[in-house]
């Protein structure tokens, strides 16, 4: 566990890309294999499912403190993170001996039995994994055991260190990491090993993303270089026919067929050796269905005949990866295209290729994609005909050209500490509008502010609290940030009636004040198409 903690710990305290691969490598060339597949699986954002509710270790820490919980919630309050304040609380109550133990035997034998204990064993249990731990290591064995913990790492950088450890390219190391698999020594092994490891016949390949175009498309050179399709608003997907068997999996690397048994059924006429990459989509007759009918599935552990009416499914395929078991990746786009058009034509009614934009010019295409929001669609995907199948973000290639994001003003409400490196800073905001003279909370957001924006908003949260609650502090309602976000729906589990996806901060309006914020009407009528009125919102005077 030292050995990890250090790596965490430099992790951490770095923004620095080089650094951070180059601390990731040092670990993986010197930790012991066992030791390094579970920090890899860490590390690539494996979590294991909660094994203790947060009640349970707060009670633990006041039992072995003596704090009484008000100073308890004061202390969290301070700091923002329980995980950090347990570590500690606990410190200073105790002396921490030395500690050794393998982070592979902490994960195997003592942290993922507790699952099978009942609430007195699990206590005991975890009072001696409290002992004798440097106040690092506390943190770390709590983050692990509520499987919140957050590394600043991408597993593009995870993936890169071990390339450079393994001396393979970076494509074959990101390939051996996809799917399911059980963090051991062997696995390691299997990892860095030479040559092609035996591959899971159910294993999918790593995604190609697109980086979002932000300027004239016209700068990207002759539209006739260029396939142009809808970008889809579903989830990005892998389907998987090899073996006589179907896998469908989801770009989060989960298996997503059991709810989408129509998609399995209609891959079945597949022949074997082929793998495609496209979304799985809520699908009508001849049009796609809003996001919302899509989650309606997700998360389901029965699929009622209800359900499979209402959010019907399709697989809308763009790209070929794999056919007859040999890789695709390598030929041009305009080959796999014609090749994956081939494959499905007539093939199944919920399995085909995602439609191409004929449009000639660049300025013939933004006039289609105006179409975008009546279509249920989130813009337009372009990509160079030319371009071979990549793995991750790599820019030039692949092209996303969303369509302009909703936007509103609104008041900051409430604030939340963040994690990691800002822990100790109020970094998570609740924004509202107005509704008949209140603030109605309508949006969580964290990110796009800078770093400097982030150490003067947290100075001013601090002096203007008006009441706490726990970390979170209610603030003065004088602070109004322009909010984008992607889509917009009616939900009953919003106080305010409406859901808003992906919300992020735009800008800080240190020009505007709060009664000039927008009103829920407003956000009403964007969401039925309708301009946003443009005077404030103000309660009445």
């Amino acid at each position: 566990m030292k050995r990890f903690a250090e790596l965490y710990e430099a992790l951490d305290s770095t923004t620095s890309t080089l650094a951070k691969v180059d601390a990731l490598a040092r670990y993986f060339r010197e930790a012991p294999p066992a030791d390094a597949a579970w920090a890899l699986w860490v590390l690539t954002g494996r979590r294991l499912k909660r094994l203790l509710n947060v009640r349970q270790l707060v009670d633990w820490t006041r039992e072995l403190t003596g704090i009484p919980d008000w100073m308890l919630s004061e202390c969290y309050a301070v700091v923002g993170d329980l995980a950090e304040t347990i570590s500690v609380l606990l410190d200073t109550s105790q002396a921490a001996g030395p500690s050794d133990v393998p982070l592979s035997v902490w994960m195997a034998e003592r942290i993922v039995p507790l699952r099978s204990l009942d609430g007195a064993a699990q206590r005991e249990r975890v009072l001696q994994l409290w002992s004798g731990l440097s106040r690092q290591e506390l943190f770390l064995v709590n983050k692990l055991l509520t499987g919140e913990l957050r590394v600043g790492v991408s597993e593009t950088l995870v993936i890169r260190a071990l390339a450079q450890v393994a001396g393979l390219p970076a494509p074959v190391v990101a390939q051996r990491l996809m799917g399911e698999w059980t963090p051991s020594a062997e696995l390691f092994a299997g990892v860095l090993g030479p040559g092609q490891a035996a591959d899971d016949i159910s294993r999918p390949y790593p995604f190609f993303l697109a980086s979002p175009l932000e300027g004239d498309p016209a700068e990207l050179g002759d539209r006739a270089e260029w396939l142009a399709e809808w970008k889809w608003d579903g989830i990005r997907g892998q389907l998987i026919r090899r073996a006589g068997r179907t896998f469908l999996w989801s770009r989060g690397e989960e298996l997503i067929g059991e709810r989408f048994p129509e998609l399995l059924e209609a891959a079945a006429r597949l022949p074997d050796g082929v793998v495609l990459d496209g979304e799985v989509m809520a699908y009508g007759e001849a049009e796609p269905l809003p996001f919302a009918r899509l989650q309606r599935r997700i998360g389901r552990k029965t699929l009622t005949p209800r359900i499979l009416e209402e959010a019907p499914a399709a697989f809308i395929a763009y790209d070929l990866l794999e056919q007859g078991g040999a890789d695709a990746r390598e030929l041009p786009l305009s080959e796999r295209r014609s090749r994956l058009e081939a494959l499905l034509l007539g093939l199944h009614p919920r399995l085909f290729v995602s439609e191409s934009l004929g449009e000639p010019t660049w300025e013939a295409l933004a006039a289609r994609r105006a179409e975008s929001r009546a279509r249920q669609v989130e813009g337009v995907m372009l990509k160079r005909l030319s371009s071979p199948y990549r793995s991750g973000r790599r820019r030039g290639d692949w092209w996303k050209w969303k369509i302009d994001p909703f936007q509103i003003d609104a008041v900051l409400l409430y604030a939340h500490p963040g994690n990691g490196r800002r822990a100790n800073l109020f970094t998570d905001y609740t924004f509202a509008l107005w509704h008949q003279g209140e603030l109605v909370p309508v949006a969580k957001a964290y990110s796009g502010l800078s770093d400097r924006e982030i150490a003067d908003l947290d100075r001013w949260i601090r002096a203007h609290t008006r009441e706490r609650f726990g970390p979170v502090r209610a603030v003065e309602p004088s602070q109004v940030f322009e909010l984008h976000f992607e889509g917009i729906r009616a939900s009953t589990r919003h106080k305010s009636g409406i859901a808003v996806r992906f919300p992020r901060i735009a800008r800080w309006r240190t020009d505007k004040p709060a009664a000039e914020a927008d009103t829920l009407d407003a956000l009403r009528r964007l969401a039925l198409g309708a301009e946003p009125e443009t005077e404030g919102g103000a309660p009445p005077r």
